[in-house]
């Protein structure tokens, strides 16, 4: 078996006295792991740091093996990350989200949303930009995932306009005037959700992230036993400070 691949690399753990089990988020099959001999190296350490983009190519006598991977740079991103507090714990965020996923199981858009998130995180002139798409991107992993919110029309109504809740117990949209007398059970759906592009006030981010977290912890989460990641909660309360 062999297969060259684009990856964004997610983690590392420490295999042997040289070698490390790479994780990667790849862009036609998923999330793939596999060991990098020489990986703590002084030459590969650089590479293998979680955000970065990576050329991969895995080989393995079986589909089913660990295999080997031989990795080469892309785009080297995780120096940005290390003096922005903000910027480090989203990285982290995006990462442990992403391990949420099967393994192995092919999510070529997503691959695309989170790679272009890492790369918007190591920019330090566009912050609001990068929660925007991390909102965004949690979004799409809950529908990826198969608890995807049905945002096209009012449950109640049926009306396509005015869209302003979500339901927590169904995961519908609900307009704002069909949504009026329990507005304060519902979860508030933010403008710029409803969109593909345009950033988003800093109130609509924390109300965007207390959506997805909502239903993340919902449906994803507690029935694995687990709680939302730790650097996802330290990346919202940085959104929250600024805010």
């Amino acid at each position: 078996m062999d297969w060259r691949d684009d990856g964004l690399v997610i983690g590392a753990r420490r295999h042997g006295e040289t070698s490390v089990i790479l994780e990667l988020m790849t862009r036609a099959h998923g999330r793939h792991l596999g060991l990098v001999r020489g990986g703590r190296s002084r030459r590969l350490r650089p590479i293998l740091q979680p955000g970065n983009l990576v050329a991969a190519q895995w080989r393995a006598r079986l589909e089913e093996h660990l295999g080997a991977l031989t990795i080469e740079p892309l785009a080297a991103r995780a120096a940005y990350f290390l003096d922005r507090a903000a910027a480090l714990h989203g990285v982290a965020a995006l990462c442990a989200l992403l391990r949420l996923l099967p393994e192995r199981d092919p999510h070529e858009e997503l691959f695309e949303l989170a790679d272009a998130l890492a790369s918007q995180l190591g920019d330090a002139r566009d912050s609001d930009g990068a929660a925007t798409m991390m909102a965004r991107f949690e979004l799409a992993l809950l529908g990826a995932l198969g608890f995807g919110l049905d945002l096209h029309a009012c449950a109640l109504t049926g009306a396509q306009d005015d869209l302003a809740y979500v339901s927590p117990k169904s995961g519908r949209a609900v307009s704002r005037a069909a949504g009026a007398p329990w507005r304060d059970r519902l979860l508030p759906y933010p403008d710029f959700l409803k969109h593909e592009s345009g950033a988003a006030a800093q109130g609509d981010l924390i109300a965007a992230f207390r959506l997805t977290g909502y239903f993340l912890t919902r449906d994803v989460l507690a029935p694995r036993g687990v709680a939302l990641p730790e650097a996802r909660e330290l990346y919202v309360g940085a959104i929250s400070r600024a805010a």
